[in-house]
């Protein structure tokens, strides 16, 4: 009998889902219709539990309390609590011991060099990007609250970078015999396993923890999908400069837009963090100062109308930020232009366009010579 009322619950409360339009009430295809009744009960069955009393949660509180923890509910979250409640609880002694931690194929994984690499960003994100986080940079709880998931997610971006190197510097010819996956030396088997992770996902194993912390947004994939791109663009430009192949102009401006997609990505972390809204206003303003600053890192052989074009747009968008947050910014840049060893002239260093280097055997034995 108590099976039969709590049938005759779940129907009354698919009818009246139905009736109010919350659920379709009719679709033609069969095999559509099976999974459609499956996802009515299911709907109905968690209503009926949201609508059951329980201490003093109203309404409102049960509604807020889904609203706030339900992002955090992902698959993998799901599937690793499914063992305890089928093994009527007894899952204490897989406390800590998830598939995140136990499988150590399929997961996120850096290494202390890698580590080391990621420093000086991680340094330069803190003093740069916190103040568009109302953060204190010189208070020591700001920068640890949030710096395992920071550490971690550049560390891991570094040490795909390397890799990404790595793999330039392997002969054409050996490059296809590792893909074909013939016999390797010891010290390059693994080579064939991160070359497979480059054609794929090399992103793969950071969206796991991302996923399951609840971080991971549609933003962040896009910043992956701008770091796949840019490892892409590098192979290119490189292979071309070997091979003494033409090089667009198109691709080496798209590759330093995407330079700083980790920049980014910890930004967005962070707005995740905070249980903050994207500000985009600042993410604009900070995606052309990267720009800028690539430039200086990088440049060889660029236009000057570029650098006109993107001067413009950074003072434009600085003029619309906070005053303060303007002013902090202006200072921090002229911190890290003195850190650089410019200390006179404009806040941002000047620019200086050194000539093509058109024989870069013949320069590089120049330069070494000289020295």
């Amino acid at each position: 009998m108590e099976g039969l009322r709590k049938l005759e619950q779940v129907q009354r409360t698919i009818l009246s889902m139905q009736s109010r339009e919350s659920i379709s009430s009719s679709n033609n295809n069969h095999n559509h219709n099976h999974n459609h009744a499956d996802c009515d009960r299911f709907l109905a069955n968690f209503i009926l539990l949201l609508i059951q009393p329980y201490g003093d949660l109203d309404m409102e509180k049960k509604c807020k309390l889904i609203n706030e923890n339900l992002p955090k509910i992902s698959t993998v979250f799901l599937e690793e609590a499914l063992p305890c409640l089928s093994e009527k609880g007894n899952c204490e002694h897989k406390a800590g011991t998830n598939s995140l931690q136990t499988d150590h194929d399929d997961m996120a994984m850096v290494g202390l060099a890698a580590m080391q690499d990621a420093n000086s960003t991680l340094e330069d994100f803190c003093r740069s990007y916190f103040m568009f986080h109302d953060m204190d940079v010189n208070r020591p709880q700001s920068i640890f609250r949030y710096l395992p998931i920071l550490s971690f997610t550049e560390s891991y971006i570094y040490q795909l970078d390397r890799l990404n190197e790595k793999m330039l510097k392997i002969p054409t010819e050996e490059v296809t015999v590792l893909e074909r996956g013939f016999h390797l030396e010891a010290n390059q088997s693994w080579v064939v396993k991160f070359i497979e992770l480059f054609k794929t996902n090399p992103f793969g194993l950071l969206v796991l923890p991302f996923e399951h912390h609840g971080l991971l947004t549609e933003r962040i994939r896009e910043e992956f999908r701008h770091g796949e791109e840019y490892w892409a663009l590098e192979r290119k430009l490189c292979c071309a400069l070997t091979s003494n192949k033409k090089i667009l102009v198109e691709d080496v401006m798209r590759a330093i837009h995407l330079k700083s997609f980790d920049y980014r990505v910890l930004n967005l972390l962070l707005y995740q963090l905070r249980g903050e809204k994207v500000n985009d206003l600042h993410m604009e303003f900070l995606s052309v100062s990267e720009f800028l600053v690539e430039l200086s890192d990088d440049m060889f052989d660029y236009e000057a109308k570029c650098i006109s074009e993107a001067e413009e747009k950074y003072d434009r968008l600085l003029r619309d930020l906070d005053p303060k947050l303007s002013t902090n910014y202006q200072r921090r840049c002229e911190e890290a232009t003195r850190e650089g060893g410019k200390l006179s002239g404009p806040y941002l260093g000047t620019w200086s366009i050194p000539p093509v280097i058109v024989d870069e055997d013949f320069y590089r034995s120049e330069f070494s010579n000289s020295k």
